[in-house]
């Protein structure tokens, strides 16, 4: 017996299809006319008992000319170490240039390659556990393509892989055993849940005709909630004056409230919405939106029934965050808006934006020009003078969608405005002293362009470097060049002008700032040892008695400049630690001099020697978001198989694991058996809140972003938002295990029958993931089952991949000659399908 993934066929295809999309890209070839073809076929991983992985690149020229000994040269992007593996290394070899740039070029044995004739090299990598892995964005530089040509590839199946299937399919099912179909009316009516609802006798018949009534206050809200209905209704609602009858959609303020709670009454008179802040009151119309059918956004109607219900409701936590990078991979401000829409309906209501990295700066900064000339563009370069150089795959080209790309100003506002019309707050994120490549290399340029002006002052006014800095350090993500000096004073002044730049934004836009976010993560060993600036700073301030301490001097500066500005500093963990020697080692441990100033961390790192670390930081007083990688990390992989797309490095996240987060004890959340450190009631009252982050290392398409924060976002908006569930709590593990079982199946059914058919037509439809099979063997016939009930089964017989029109799944089928299975949502779209043979 075999499984296999024919799916990843389809995804290696698409591959290809990417690479040819970069080539027509470029002016002087087409993409069937790219000189070389590349095929990439997986040997061995892991390779001979390493931790490699041992692969065949085959190069194929389609040119009439000669691929000559010299003179070109072929670059791609590649996650860890790349080489020519055993004697090939006569032939070619491996250059490493930066970041994950690489090189290959010919080398003394290599033969010159005829038209039409091929050369074979073993390569070894890092050992590549999925498609996430894989070497990307191949282009050939020579003299007819002095700009770079970018070059179609083809992987070859894994076989190796393939035959791991049938472990991951057997345990896809065992987990889907113990997911009971529920009957609709057996479900909450919205979600996330609500502190109390019931369900009432009679319904409400909702139509153009019902006026909206809304209190002075909520003047905005009704207009949004009018578009809203718009869409669903066969024209747009009236809104009425305060006074109007019954069969009214009301909104009423109520004072004593919580800030954003509300109550919503649906009975056979009308709609009531009560809440006493205007973020209420959006609430509740989101939970109108709830009760609607999930057919509702996909054919207008003259009128929806709504049935009868009374619900009270606030959320637990007042930061529900969802972490966007459209840095490393740019996303564009349609698609942006098009995720704000989807927090607001599932009550997110902080988008923190992470806009500037090693690899890009995406936000317009008047007086500036280099942030977005030279740091918002990617293209080839040995030099980043004019542009960056490639990542990720984002190939020779400037013009690529995801490499290059920026927010202008008025996109920015615009966004802003968008997000605060949703009551969403925007925390920008300035990464800083590291991940700063991007703002480095542009304020090069500045500088260059200005001292070629023979103005020297106005050239270093904001340089982020010491040009005399002789340090040597490798960040984690390979980058020898990625860190600002922290102790120029031009750096501040870049900050001071970014800053207040922002702010300008904000208040144009009438969008609320409360902090901004300075990063200051993964700073390497090694930086700033031998920078002069940074010795003269040592000799001159005796409050720093050490290299490691201009990391206190730094944000020690930046939490004043924002304070300056009404504002409170946001960063990621390490912006309250510091290094010291633990046991003879050197590591990040809790710096408790910033405790009292309102540092809002957020707190990643839940492993091993750091797994209570949120915890230890919340305890000494800073305030936390609890950002868990194992648990909210959407950039992660769904599961364990070679062809599914993400992360791994903090191990694989899917719809359960935001699910059964527990906050204030998420030890109970974690695979492995650890505990530390246990929160104290000051340090209870510091979680402020969750948070999920959708890096965007592979994310080069809206797809693929929606297909990676979805269903995993219902997870978070479920814990952000509910309260602790019974299972949290109890003592008793069989208890707690047969509760946690019975809300897990009611949370699948919700999503599997509502949300997630609700998602095929909302806001234009979301290309969520959806599931593979379920698929074991038992008594010579296979059974198959799926993680969401409502979800349909499709399978052949004959070897072709299932369709929409293929045979539903409804019992075991005889093991014999080849069966697909393959999963179907309600709207005909179908997963990755799974073959047994």
């Amino acid at each position: 017996m075999k499984f296999f993934i024919v799916h990843c066929n389809r995804f290696f295809q698409l591959l290809s299809l990417a690479c040819m999309a970069a080539c027509a890209s470029s002016p002087a070839v087409v993409a069937d006319k790219a000189p070389l073809s590349l095929q990439w076929e997986i040997v061995a991983s892991p390779h001979s008992g390493t931790n490699q992985t041992l692969s065949t690149l085959t190069i194929t020229n389609h040119t009439a000319d000669t691929l000559p000994a010299t003179g070109w040269t072929i670059y791609f992007n590649n996650i860890g170490a790349a080489e020519i593996a055993g004697a090939d290394t006569a032939v070619a070899g491996i250059n490493f240039i930066n970041g994950d740039f690489f090189s290959l070029s010919p080398q003394q044995g290599w033969q010159p390659l005829a038209p039409g004739t091929t050369v074979q090299l073993g390569v070894l990598t890092r050992r590549l556990k999925n498609i996430t892995d894989l070497p990307k964005g191949f282009y050939l530089v020579d003299g007819r393509y002095p700009e770079g040509v970018a070059l179609p590839v083809d992987v070859k199946p894994f076989e190796q892989a393939d035959s791991l299937e049938i472990e991951l399919a057997a345990h896809i099912f065992a987990q889907n055993e113990s997911i009971k179909d529920l009957p609709l009316v057996q479900l909450p009516p919205v979600i996330p849940t609500p502190v109390a609802a019931t369900l009432t006798t009679g319904s409400f018949a909702l139509g153009a005709a019902t006026p909206i009534v809304a209190d002075p206050a909520f003047e905005q809200e009704a207009t949004y909630l009018r578009d809203e209905l718009g869409q669903v209704l066969d024209r747009l609602p009236e809104l009425a004056n305060e006074g109007a009858g019954d069969h009214a959609l009301v909104l009423r303020q109520r004072e004593g409230m919580p800030a954003e709670g509300y109550a919503l009454t649906v009975d056979t008179r009308g709609i009531l919405i009560e809440a006493t802040t205007r973020a209420g009151v959006f609430y509740g119309i989101q939970t109108l939106k709830n009760l609607l059918p999930p057919t509702a956004w996909g054919d207008k109607q003259s009128i929806i029934e709504i049935p009868g219900v009374s619900i009270t409701d606030a959320p637990r936590f007042a930061h529900r965050a969802v972490m966007l990078d459209v840095a490393r991979n740019f996303q564009t401000k349609e698609q942006v808006m098009k995720i704000l829409d989807l927090l607001a309906l599932y009550k997110v209501n902080v988008l923190h934006f992470h806009l500037n990295e090693d690899e890009a700066w995406r936000l317009e900064i008047p007086g500036l020009p280099e942030l977005t000339e030279v740091g918002a563009r990617r293209g080839h370069t040995l030099d980043d003078a004019q542009h960056l150089m490639p990542s990720y795959g984002s190939g020779p080209q400037v013009d690529n969608a995801t490499g290059s790309g920026f927010y202008s100003r008025a996109d920015y506002i615009e966004l802003l405005q968008y997000a605060t019309a949703r009551h969403i707050r925007v925390i920008p994120e300035i990464e800083t002293p590291g991940h700063a490549r991007a703002a480095i290399k542009s304020m090069d340029a500045r500088y260059a362009r200005y001292l070629a002006q023979g103005d020297s002052a106005a050239a270093r006014q904001y340089l982020l470097r010491d040009l005399d800095d002789q340090s040597e350090y490798r960040s984690v993500q390979d980058w020898n060049d990625n860190v600002i000096n922290v102790a120029l004073p031009s750096t501040y002044a870049f900050l001071e002008k970014v800053v207040d730049e922002v702010i300008a934004m904000y208040q144009e836009a009438g969008a609320p700032l409360e902090t901004i976010h300075f990063g200051g993560d993964e700073v390497p060993n090694g930086v700033w040892e031998r920078s002069p600036a940074a010795r003269r700073l040592l000799a001159s301030e005796t409050s720093i008695p050490h290299i490691n301490d201009l990391w206190y001097y730094f944000f020690n500066r930046v939490n004043k400049l924002v304070k300056a500005r009404g504002l409170y500093l946001s960063g990621w963990e390490e912006i309250g630690m510091k290094k010291a020697m633990v046991n003879g080692r050197s590591q990040m441990v809790v710096e408790p001099r910033f405790a009292n100033e309102n540092f809002h961390t957020d707190v990643w790192a839940n492993q091993g020697i750091n797994v209570d670390l949120a915890y230890r930081l919340a305890n000494a007083g800073y305030k936390v978001v609890l950002t868990n990688v194992t648990n909210f990390y959407f950039d992660l992989a769904y599961n364990e198989s070679f062809y599914e797309p993400g992360q791994y490095w903090g191990g694989y996240v899917g719809v359960e694991k935001p699910f059964r987060f527990v906050p204030y004890d998420y030890y109970r959340s974690l695979e492995e058996d650890a505990r530390g450190e246990q929160l104290t009631a000051a340090g209870r009252a510091n979680i402020v809140g969750l948070q999920a982050p959708l890096w965007s290392e592979i994310i080069t398409s809206p797809e693929r972003m929606e297909y990676l924060l979805l269903p995993k976002l219902f997870g978070l908006a479920e814990r952000a938002w509910a309260a602790d569930p019974s299972w949290a709590a109890e003592p008793d593990g069989d208890k707690a295990k047969a509760q946690y079982a019975a809300d897990w199946s009611v949370f699948l059914n919700v999503l599997g029958k509502r949300e997630l058919p609700r998602l095929d037509h909302y806001g234009g439809g979301f290309q969520y993931r959806i599931p593979t099979a379920g698929v074991t063997r038992r008594d010579g016939k296979l059974a198959a089952n799926v993680q969401f009930p409502g979800f349909t089964i499709r399978y052949t017989t004959d070897g072709t991949e299932p369709t929409a029109q293929s045979q539903v799944y409804t019992e075991p089928l005889p093991a014999a000659g080849t069966v697909a299975f393959r999963v179907f949502n309600a709207a005909g779209r179908g997963g990755r399908t799974v073959y047994w043979k």
